[in-house]
């Protein structure tokens, strides 16, 4: 498959900037494999679709306000700095992107607020990436929490707009337990506690897996064939319990439906020998585009996605 084949032209005017007023009353697109057909719908109809002993499979990470802004030392100049992944807690080391990055160099120091937080660049990792050091002498508790005062929500480059006081709880799943991720697991933003307890009541399982979504999810394609792309890696969490869950459903023939691109790549990769989800700790850098073919889940519910993205690749697969 060749990158153009996924290019297209979208407007800007046809995304959303803010999320609509009640979580499951956005807009539904049913799209039905076998024959086709499309209907058009709320959020909240998913539940007509679900039957007693079918399992949603949900992603239960949790979003942390990973981009900061903070001065350059000497200059001044204001520097974005966006936390990827945290390298060793009791160093305070970090993996990030900095912009503009031509500015930061190795040895640099960045100051935060009013100089509550320090930390100064040990390397570089790719044309944007850094290693930082944060320099706090306090217990990693409240250095946590520092960050977390500083911290904005992450929200896409797309949402051309700043961060509002709702952001930073309508960016986040109703379900979200395990911080960790850098973007949200948007599929499951539309979900409502009214949702769920309906799904509940008529006997939908919620199978909970943990994928800590990264930046490369988004990161742009560069290579015309597609079998040449490299994904980051994400740290990924499939337990017994939604294991059991999910191979229980597919010998029983219920419909197994993940709840995103993220559910559907941490199925995809810890998929065993005989078709079977196997549980799972580590890392996954798995890049799925047609052809693929899906060995758990047989439904999907997803966002729509960019022009080459590595997200319209895989629901085009899907479908």
């Amino acid at each position: 498959m060749k990158l153009s084949e996924f290019d297209f032209k979208l407007a800007s005017t046809r995304t959303a900037l803010h999320p609509a007023d009640n979580r499951d009353e956005s807009r539904l697109m049913v799209v039905h494999k076998k024959t086709g057909k499309i209907e058009h719908k709320q959020f909240k109809d998913i539940i007509k679709y679900f039957s007693e002993d079918d399992v949603l499979v949900l992603n239960d990470t949790r979003v942390f306000p990973a981009r900061l802004y903070g001065q350059k030392e000497k200059t001044g100049a204001k520097i974005e700095v966006f936390l990827l992944r945290e390298l060793n807690p009791e160093l305070n080391l970090w993996d990030i992107l900095v912009d503009p990055a031509r500015k930061i160099r190795v040895g640099n120091k960045l100051y935060f607020g009013d100089g509550e937080l320090v930390a100064e660049v040990i390397d570089n990792t790719t044309s944007r990436g850094r290693t930082l050091r944060f320099l706090y002498d306090g217990p990693y508790d409240d250095f946590r929490e520092k960050l977390h005062e500083m911290g904005q929500t992450p929200l896409p480059k797309y949402i051309k707009r700043e961060e509002e006081d709702f952001d930073r709880e309508r960016y986040q799943t109703i379900y979200a337990k395990h911080e960790g991720a850098v973007a949200a697991p948007t599929a499951g933003l539309h979900f409502s506690k009214h949702v769920l307890k309906r799904l509940e009541i008529k006997g939908v399982d919620m199978a909970d897996i943990t994928l800590h979504v990264g930046l490369g999810t988004f990161n742009p394609v560069e290579v015309e064939d597609l079998s040449k792309h490299k994904m980051d890696s994400e740290e990924l969490i499939i337990d017994q319990q939604a294991v059991d869950m999910v191979n229980n459903a597919k010998a029983n023939k219920k419909r197994v439906c993940s709840i995103g691109t993220t559910s559907m790549r941490a199925l995809e990769s810890a998929v065993s020998s005989s078709k079977t989800l196997n549980t799972y700790r580590g890392w996954t850098h798995k890049f799925i585009f047609p052809p693929h073919e899906f060995s758990i889940a047989d439904s999907m519910i997803t966002n729509f996605h960019l022009p080459k993205s590595t997200l319209l690749m895989m629901v085009s697969a899907f479908a």
